[in-house]
């Protein structure tokens, strides 16, 4: 990945989120939010170089001045170690290690075929069932549909059998990817390839929009949808964790 490929992934990654405000400082991009979307209301590197081990006092200081704990998201990479070391001593905890993978979008209609998912510029009740479905508490679950929902240029694809929405995604589309959000499929219809079919919505939706590559995240630990996102052909670039203070 180059340097310009990690700020785009990381703006991008902010705007598909849609976070109630933002703000820079150097070398970082810090989202606000409310709500209880990770992404929408922690502060990220936007490179990978070794940080200014100055920046944690700014950043708490723009997460304060909000009322806001400050969140910050850090690549488990060698050039972080001074600062997660110095995070650790300002007694920062890291959790929830998530993957960040990139795929080809042409790659991804070749090993997803079928036929693709409805679309619509918004989720409906049904798109919100599927994600909310998966054991999300009705708070949570309605906080991060409306966090996609305020995204920009955003897209929902959903598949639907006998009336009911029993797979569902989001793509976000800007700074030259397209990014892939919110994936569920009902317990009941797994296996079926149903969450293949709205990838390749996705990434088709993509390269109509002139972008030739889809980047997602996932937590390190959900082995099944790692699986699949590995025989649609994402690779994994790196890998972040939450750094919160206990």
């Amino acid at each position: 990945m180059t340097s310009s490929d990690i700020e785009a992934i990381e703006r991008a990654t902010v705007a598909a989120v849609s976070p109630q405000g933002q703000d820079e400082i150097a070398g970082w991009l810090l989202p606000f939010d409310s709500g209880t979307v990770g992404r929408a209301k922690s502060a990220v590197p936007l490179s990978h170089a070794s940080p200014d081990l100055a920046a944690i006092g700014a950043i708490e200081s723009r997460y304060a001045a909000r009322g806001l704990p400050a969140t910050l998201r850090v690549p488990d990479l060698p050039a972080f170690g001074d600062f997660a070391a110095l995070l650790g001593q300002r007694g920062y905890v890291a959790g929830k290690p998530t993957h960040v993978l990139v795929a080809a979008a042409a790659d991804v209609l070749r090993v997803s075929p079928g036929p693709l998912a409805d679309t619509a510029p918004q989720p409906d009740a049904g798109w919100a069932s599927v994600f909310v479905g998966e054991g999300f508490d009705p708070v949570d679950g309605a906080s991060r549909v409306a966090t996609l929902g305020r995204a920009p240029g955003a897209l929902f694809a959903s598949i639907r059998e006998e009336g009911d929405t029993v797979a569902a995604g989001m793509g976000g589309f800007s700074h030259g990817w397209g990014s892939v959000h919110g994936m569920r499929t009902a317990q009941h219809r797994r296996g079926r390839g149903l969450a293949g079919r709205v990838l390749a919505t996705l990434a088709q939706a993509a390269q109509e929009r002139g972008l030739a590559r889809l980047f997602l995240q996932v937590e390190a630990g959900n082995e099944a949808a790692l699986a699949l996102y590995r025989r649609a052909g994402f690779s994994t670039q790196w890998t972040y964790s939450y750094w919160k203070q206990t």
